[in-house]
């Protein structure tokens, strides 16, 4: 039995995976510690898996504002003094970080307290946490075909994007059951509660009437805080009711993917691998600025790949017109499906699973070792 720290809060996309880890290493009887920001995001989610064990740690995100500069510091020292404490106490046999500005006390903390440590990126760039600390891991995992220099290739595995046991496809019939939705219409899935995605729902409700009077059904997760939530019902230009449902927060993301045709979304890697996991095909709009415009590389994967498009924000005037061109498509949808199957075919999970538990074994038997060169 294994005790690890799982560093993952700060933003849904970088504590899902980690919930995902979690879940994984308590189904092989390890130990596992989630420790997740202070952030009201976090509690949220946590309070969701009663099952694991989640440990808040302080500290503040970095920001380009220089006033903001002195809380950020107060913040770092606080959570690396915290974060030591810990470990000096409870002893992990590892620390696994996903990345973002919650990872850096932890990681600053287990390198003080020489407890070895690995990392994860699931964007097609990587960030600023994970190349900092990547020279220090004993393992980086990347998604497949992505190399950081002056990492050594033995440092590396290629793996995807962990997702939680209750992100599976569900039958588009029954998950159209449950939220109530027209299983003969077709649904479009607007994404717009992430990280810098207002402008999804703006765009929705700008053109709510046009996608209604086509006959198009929408299930839009907003975001708290942005806009009414509520279901509102009209009627498409051949008679038919057509429903448009609004939401600030669903448990249920695996029924709302599983319902929809076509998605409209930002480009995460979250949000990627579970569009890929429940076969849902998306236009992608990725977010302008984002760290080293990381959703943009994301997103033109994705396209490369078969699984869906993308449309500049910039261009957001011709995003209608694409949604009225692939949602009533069944060929093209179809071919981006097989697509999705096709990358989602590498259980990403398990392959994590797997290798931290040869790196766990030479820690104890430190003649067997896990190292085994990369392969971009």
């Amino acid at each position: 039995m294994s005790r690890v720290f799982i560093a993952c809060g700060g933003t849904g996309g970088h504590l899902s995976p980690g919930i995902a880890l979690g879940q994984g290493m308590r189904s092989r009887d390890d130990e596992p510690k989630l420790l997740i920001s202070q952030k009201r995001i976090d509690a949220r989610l946590a309070s969701r898996y009663q099952d694991l064990d989640f440990q808040p740690v302080p500290g503040r995100p970095f920001s380009v504002n220089p006033l903001r500069w002195p809380g950020f510091v107060g913040g770092l020292v606080r959570g690396t003094w915290f974060s030591w404490q810990m470990m000096r106490r409870q002893r992990p046999d590892l620390v696994f970080g996903f990345g973002g500005f919650s990872n850096v006390p932890v990681l600053i903390a287990a390198t003080l307290a020489r407890i070895p440590f690995v990392l994860h990126e699931a964007n097609r760039v990587p960030g600023r946490t994970i190349r900092l600390f990547g020279p220090g891991a004993r393992r980086v995992y990347l998604p497949p075909g992505i190399l950081m220099g002056k990492l050594r290739l033995s440092r590396i595995r290629h793996a995807g994007y962990p997702l939680r046991r209750e992100l599976h496809r569900i039958t588009r019939a029954k998950a159209r059951e449950e939220l109530g939705l027209n299983p003969s219409q077709p649904v479009l899935v607007v994404l717009g509660g992430s990280q810098g995605a207002e402008v999804l729902n703006r765009w929705v409700r700008q053109n709510l009437d046009a996608l209604v009077r086509e006959g198009v059904q929408i299930y839009c997760v907003t975001g708290p805080g942005k806009g009414a939530a509520g279901s509102f019902e009209n009627r498409s230009r051949h008679g038919q009711k057509v429903k448009a449902i609004f939401t600030p927060f669903t448990d249920r993301m695996a029924h709302v993917l599983s319902a929809g045709d076509l998605a409209v979304a930002r480009a995460g890697a979250g949000t990627l691998a579970e569009l890929i996991r429940c076969r849902l095909p998306a236009i992608l709009v990725p977010l302008p600025g984002s760290a080293d415009n990381h959703q943009e590389a994301n997103a033109r994967f994705f396209e490369r790949q078969g699984a869906g498009l993308v449309v500049s924000e910039a261009f957001l005037g011709d995003l209608l017109a694409e949604v009225r061109d692939v949602v009533f498509n069944d060929w093209l949808l179809g071919c981006f499906q097989a697509n999705q199957e096709r990358l989602d075919r590498e259980d990403a999970l398990k392959v994590i699973l797997d290798d931290l538990a040869a790196l766990l074994r030479e820690r104890e038997n430190p003649s067997t070792p896990a190292d085994q060169p990369a392969v971009a």
